[in-house]
């Protein structure tokens, strides 16, 4: 077996592996779940982490070049290191990005539409849930609850920032922090989708007007040129049947 095969069998399975993490972890954090109350949800969430781990140890031993496919893979170690930090567990996550722009399409546009706006709603989720289980049983902590959160990362991510909700923990600070830069990569992608758009909806719209703004002199000039056509059949005609008079008298 490739590499390349055991990527595409398992890229669907470890998508709905990654689907069962978030809703455990959602679960989880939501209902602020600790101790014997969260053993159901620790459980699925360190079996999906098994299994990701799997997945890394298959690709490592299929791949041919070991040491060079490690050294380019290294974020993916360090995903797979993060569990003793909760909140960086849905780093995780990433693998549902991959399906994104698997499943975008082959059109440009559709693809970059599709995967930012799935990576968008999968941001501004993930950090919601971030922030909240950093924040929620902190000391002098504004968030929470999970409205308050998705709130706090709605304006984060589209970098508004009222002000009202923000974290007060180091953890929750770095998630904010990664927010925020996704939030303008994020918004500097639709604008430039956007603008394409328009750019190329304009231009189409301007060919279609001048196509139709020259239609009726190419009509005209079609016109002009049966014309001259006909006059030169004509002359051609006359000449023919002149000919055989001016041979006579000479």
């Amino acid at each position: 077996m490739t590499q390349e095969r055991w990527r595409r069998i398992s890229e669907w399975p470890l998508f709905w592996t990654a689907v069962l993490f978030l809703a455990a972890y959602s679960v989880q954090v939501i209902g602020n779940l600790r101790g014997s109350e969260s053993v159901v949800a620790d459980v699925i969430i360190w079996a999906t982490w098994a299994i990701f781990v799997i997945d890394y140890a298959v690709n490592l031993v299929l791949v041919q070049n070991r040491r060079r496919w490690a050294i380019r893979n290294f974020h993916e170690v360090l995903i797979l290191a993060l569990p003793v930090l909760r909140p960086l567990r849905l780093l995780r996550l990433v693998v549902m990005l991959r399906i994104f722009h698997r499943t975008a399409g082959n059109a440009l546009r559709g693809r970059i539409l599709v995967f930012v706006l799935g990576s968008a709603a999968l941001l501004t989720y993930c950090g919601a849930l971030a922030v909240l289980d950093a924040e929620e049983n902190a000391s002098g902590s504004n968030i929470t609850n999970f409205g308050d959160a998705v709130w706090w990362a709605l304006t984060t991510i589209t970098t508004v920032g009222y002000g009202d909700h923000f974290p007060v923990t180091l953890v929750g600070r770095f998630v904010a922090a990664g927010l925020m830069i996704s939030g303008i990569a994020v918004l500097g992608v639709v604008t430039a989708s956007v603008a394409s758009w328009l750019v190329e909806y304009v231009a189409a719209g301007a060919a279609s007007a001048t196509v139709q703004a020259e239609e009726p002199l190419r009509l005209e000039l079609q016109r002009l040129s049966e014309k001259v056509d006909r006059l030169t059949l004509a002359l051609e005609s006359s000449n023919l049947a002149q000919s055989p008079d001016v041979t006579k008298e000479q």
